[in-house]
């Protein structure tokens, strides 16, 4: 025997004598008791991924889409051979009128993250 597991001998049997472990019987784990989660600790999950969106994102993504709107206006002047006083007084007019007008781009279709479509 080897360790005192195995053969006594190799001798005869076949083998090499090498002693391997069995990875075929399976073992209880020590903590056998299955830890599930509560209700409340799902709810918890849940409300953890559903945040509402961040209101600071929302703001500086109407003022992105005011800006855009403001340099198509710009480069229509332009190719209309205004000047660029006149483009700058037209263009800040425009701007002016987007942003008080705040109400109508909050009433626009929003997809599921808030964001303006």
């Amino acid at each position: 025997m080897y360790n005192g597991i195995g053969l006594p001998t190799p001798r005869g049997s076949g083998t090499n004598g090498y002693v391997q472990r069995n990875w075929a019987s399976v073992r209880k784990p020590k903590d056998s008791k299955a830890n599930y989660k509560t209700e409340e600790d799902l709810d918890r999950l849940e409300a953890q991924a559903n945040r509402q969106p961040n209101s600071e994102i929302l703001d500086h993504e109407r003022k992105r889409k005011v800006e855009i709107k403001c340099i198509e206006l710009e480069e229509i002047l332009e190719g209309q051979g205004y000047s660029q006083e006149e483009i700058e007084a037209k263009v800040s007019a425009y701007r002016a009128l987007l942003m008080k007008n705040d109400s109508k781009l909050e009433d626009q279709p929003r997809d599921e993250y808030g964001r303006i479509m």
